[in-house]
């Protein structure tokens, strides 16, 4: 894992700590040829220089951000603002489904 990744990971609280350690984890697993570093001072994982995931600690819970998010056929995405991003919030790790994220 990214040095800058598993700082920011550190600073959250144990529950959200352990929800950022997985997503991360499955997000290098994944995407093993991206790029990762903390941009705007959040986990993000880049492809060719383009934002393709990260996520963010949010007030009530930690938000999974995908760039291109609402071109995915996955119903559970939230859209968000007026591009293509969708997102998933989750405010417990029991709440991340490997096979959602995979889809997204």
């Amino acid at each position: 894992m990214n040095k800058e990744i598993k700082t920011y990971n550190n600073r959250q609280v144990l529950t959200d700590q352990e929800i950022c350690d997985l997503l991360a984890k499955i997000i290098d697993n994944e995407l093993t040829e991206a790029e990762s570093k903390i941009w705007h001072a959040h986990p993000v994982w880049f492809l060719e220089g383009n934002p393709i995931v990260g996520y963010s600690k949010r007030k009530d819970s930690i938000c999974l951000l995908f760039w291109s998010g609402q071109t995915f056929e996955e119903e559970l995405l939230k859209y968000v603002g007026k591009f293509k991003a969708a997102e998933f919030r989750y405010t417990s790790i029991d709440q991340i489904e490997l096979t959602d994220l995979k889809n997204g």
